[in-house]
């Protein structure tokens, strides 16, 4: 499983942070064990999007109803460092955003749909 990753495909309330990336150590058509915070977590597979390269870009992510500690002055939307996973306040719409907590430089994911993302479902 080198170098595969998974983060939600929709709001789904699982004890992952939404639009997170998180590096898979087992996945099976059921079932996928992620590293979460340094422990693993079973999560049912078809809730999962799978890249096999680690994520390059921040993940925009609608205001989940039920979110906790979301960054100081966000809106109805925030983005997800693709390195640490810092949930970082969105102003106007950046091309490129540098990470407060890891330092590192990254495009804004602007044209992929976002994990709850209504207007995207279909």
């Amino acid at each position: 499983m080198a170098g595969m990753w998974a983060r939600l495909r929709d709001d789904w309330n699982v004890k992952l942070r939404r639009g997170a990336w998180y590096r898979i150590t087992r996945l099976d058509p059921l079932q996928a064990v992620l590293e979460v915070g340094g422990r693993l977590l079973e999560i049912p597979s078809a809730l999962l999007q799978v890249i096999e390269r680690p994520p390059r870009r921040w993940t925009v992510v609608p205001r989940p109803s039920d979110a906790v500690h979301l960054p100081q002055g966000c809106g109805d939307r925030y983005a997800v460092c693709p390195s640490c996973r810092e949930r970082q306040s969105l102003a106007g719409r950046p091309r490129r955003m540098t990470c407060r907590r890891c330092d590192e430089n990254f495009e804004v994911a602007w044209s992929e749909p976002s994990p709850g993302d209504r207007s995207t479902a279909g």
